[in-house]
Formats: C-alpha cells, structure tokens, sequence
C-alpha cells in the first residue's frame, strides 16, 4: 500500500535522487523521557472508570485535526476525557481500556526516517512541519501505559464495545453503536468522574486562576492605551491572551470583552468595540495551563477608574448576591442552591427599585433582567462535567474537592422600556472560582478585589 502522505499543493516535487538522500545521515534522537506528572493519577483514573463499568471495553479518542481553511488546521486541543485519563494531548490518539481493566494506548508515532517519508513531506504529521512526537518506547515512558501503533487499532476493536462518540468519526466508524445508549452512558460516566477533582488537579486550577488574576492586572495597566483604540475592546482581549500564552497552553474560551451595552450580551466574543471611560468594561476570561484546566474570572471595571452612582448601583446589588450565594456552599448543599440564594438577592433588590411587584418577584420575572444561572462545575472544560447526569450534577448535592464558579449578574438592556433610562445598557457579571472544602469554600481567585471600593483601589494602584 503506498504510504500517505498530506503534502501541499504549492509543493516541489520529490525526485528520487533527493527522496534517496533524505533517507540517510540523521543522528539518532531518542529521548530519555520521564512520566508525565498526570500520569500516576491518571492511572487511578482509568481504574475507577473501568469499576464503573466492569467487564467492558472501553475507547476514548484524543480528537482529530480541524481546518481552519484549506490546508491550515486549527491549533489542537485534545478530547476533555482523553486528557483526564493519559495526560495525552495528541491527535488520532485512541485509549482502550480492555475488560480485565488494562489500558492500552493506540498512537501515531515517530517514524524511521529510513523507511518513511512523512517526516518532510507530511504538511500534518511531519516532524519538519509540526515538530517531534514520541515514538512507542518513549511514548510507554511519559504515559506508563502499554502503547501500539494507531494501525493496530482495528484488530483491538474485534468485539464489542463502548466508545465516546463524536469525537473521531474514524474510530466511531470501527465499532457499531450498540444502540441501547450505552455509549451515552459511557459519556455521562466520563463527566460524572471528573465531578471530584483530585489534589493535582485542584494544584492545576490554583495555578490557572493565580494566572488570570495576572492577566486581569495587565487588562488593567493597559487601559489607557486601549482606551485610545478605536477597536478598545479586541486591545484588550489580545492584552489578556498574550498572558494566556506566556503562561498557559491558551485562553480557556473564548474572551468575553464587553464595553457598555455589549456588557448586556451574555456571550459577547466580537470584541470590536470601541472604550468609553464613561461607561465599564466587563471582562469574562480565563487562563487554561498548560495540562488544559481552565480558570474563568469576570470582572465589571469602571473604565474611569470611578464608578457613577447609578453603576455603583447595580454592581453593589450583584455583589450583594454573589456574597449571598458564597456564604451557602458547603459539602451537602444542593448544587441549585447557591444560584437560588443569588436571585432571591436579586430579585428583591428590583423590587427595591420599583422594577417589579411582589407578585412579578413571586412569578420569578427578575428573569427578565438577569436569564442564565449562577455558575457551574470547572476543570477541564470551562463548563465541566456537562453530560453528567442531572441526578449526579445539577439536581445533585456539593461535595469537597468540588470546583466551581459563582457568577450571578445583572443585565440591563438598552432598548428595555421597563427601565428607567439611567439603568439601560448596564451590565455587571462577578464571577469567582471556588474549591469545596470539608466545611465550606475556598475562594481561589481571592487575589481579584470583589467590592466596588476595592475595585477602585486596585485600578488606581495597576495606574500608578
């Protein structure tokens, strides 16, 4: 069979004379390779994932290669899963977990150069396009599983099988679905284990969150100069995520850079705005390190430093619940609950205002002003754990080594007849992360101020 090769369009011919000549005269380069420092606690991983499913085979992929256009591929970011159980962050990498519970990891290595020649010719894979990859001896190192060539893989799947879907369609291609949502439940355990985060994983959080707080200094000493730009708000997000890259694998998501009414958009990822100092600035952002954990921070910044009376407003509401929903986390308390103590804050603060009546507060129409909930698990995704059973996750109960955000908000649209017109185009999100302890909560993004008077502080010292 002749070998594949992904070469460009714009490329040269290879002739056989330089075909010849590249075959020889390369010094050999293995490489002494210690495990990964996931690896021992993927492993644990791995064990708890096949008792949970005894006796089976199970196949997670690491996810394929994305165009971004024509023969530009997308930065890869391997499968949540896949990383949570190998560490591993290649593409068309395939775990199995047999029945007896040993693992085995399928992979593309390194090939001889003597006998092959992707490794200047494939624009993909090559190792003079995209850089060196383990070969199999190193890969067993860095993983401590068994490792195989990725062309072994189809004899391995000779029987049945669960498989996380969606992910590679080759893979889902070899195994055909066994039609009793078995697969999906495969999905849903694979989220409900990452539920309880490990110390390592929790150490990973830290060092995410202390980074975004990093970031957020930056955003802040840059102000003045993006303020200048007629495009203020992507100043910014390019501000937050050369930190992200200097200290991290990338952003977690992408940045939310909400000037004015933009602020009142719940996902606003244009960033194209123009700053107003008379208006804030709510900045949503996370750095994700580099095995992938992810930090997600938001802050509502007066842009002048100051906030006007009716900004100190609505901020001072949102932070009152925030402060509410924080004081409920504990091990044993429903997930919902916190979110339900923010908008009972909320809620009767628009009364207070005179927005709505006790019978709209009782029919729950602060809803109006404030749609999404209040927070969510974090770790590997930004919204971690999403195909957790609801019975596991969102009607569950907290418990320690639990991450999660808290971020209740106030959006105030600026075309909202209901509004007076001091409060439309107003918007304030507080968002912090937090670790679940044996007796309450810690705040890991405790080095961010949260109170109007200590945001106006810090901006002044970042301004010097």
């Amino acid at each position: 069979m002749a070998e594949k090769i992904n070469t460009g369009s714009h490329d040269l011919p290879i002739s056989e004379a330089l075909a010849e000549f590249m075959r020889g005269g390369w010094a050999g380069t293995r490489e002494d390779v210690p495990p990964l420092p996931v690896a021992a606690y993927a492993a644990k991983r791995r064990a708890r994932l096949a008792e949970r499913l005894p006796g089976e085979r199970l196949v997670i992929p690491s996810g394929t290669l994305r165009a971004r256009s024509n023969d530009d591929d997308h930065r890869f970011r391997t499968h949540s899963a896949f990383a949570y159980l190998t560490g591993g962050q290649q593409p068309d990498d395939v775990l199995v977990i047999e029945p007896s519970g040993d693992a085995r990891l399928f992979l593309h290595p390194r090939p001889s150069r003597a006998e092959s020649q992707e490794f200047y010719r494939d624009r993909r894979y090559g190792e003079f396009w995209v850089g060196r990859r383990f070969d199999l001896a190193e890969a067993d190192a860095a993983y401590q599983i068994e490792c195989a060539h990725i062309d072994a893989l189809p004899a391995a799947l000779n029987g049945p099988a669960r498989v996380l879907r969606g992910v590679d369609a080759s893979v889902d291609a070899l195994v055909s679905p066994a039609g009793d949502d078995r697969d999906a439940e495969l999905a849903a355990v694979l989220s409900e284990l990452r539920l309880v985060k490990d110390e390592w994983e929790i150490a990973e959080l830290q060092q995410a969150v202390d980074a975004t707080a990093r970031g957020f200094e930056d955003v802040v000493r840059a102000l003045p100069a993006a303020l200048a730009h007629p495009r203020g708000e992507r100043y910014v997000e390019g501000v937050f995520g050369m930190r992200s890259r200097l200290e991290g694998n990338a952003v977690g998501y992408q940045s939310i850079v909400a000037s004015g009414a933009h602020a009142c958009v719940l996902h606003w990822i244009r960033n194209d705005g123009r700053l107003n100092p008379a208006e804030m600035l709510l900045l949503d952002a996370g750095v994700e390190g580099d095995n992938l954990y992810t930090a997600d921070v938001t802050r509502t910044l007066p842009l002048s430093g100051r906030f006007s009376p009716v900004q100190r407003q609505v901020y001072d509401l949102v932070y009152e619940a925030q402060t509410a929903a924080i004081a409920v986390l504990r091990p044993g308390v429903r997930f919902r609950e916190f979110h339900e103590t923010a908008m009972r804050v909320i809620s009767d603060g628009l009364r207070e205002w005179g927005l709505l009546s006790r019978a709209q507060a009782e029919a729950g129409l602060h809803r109006r002003y404030t749609l999404c909930s209040s927070g969510h698990m974090l770790g590997l995704d930004v919204h971690d754990c999403a195909r957790a059973r609801s019975e596991t996750y969102l009607d569950g109960v907290l418990e320690e080594g639990q991450v999660l955000t808290v971020e209740p908000g106030l959006y105030l649209q600026p075309d909202d007849l209901t509004l007076p017109p001091e409060l439309r185009g107003i918007g304030v999100r507080i968002e912090d992360d937090l670790v679940i302890t044996a007796d309450g909560a810690r705040l890991m993004s405790a080095a961010l101020p949260r109170r109007a008077d200590e945001i106006e502080s810090w901006m002044a010292a970042l301004a010097g």
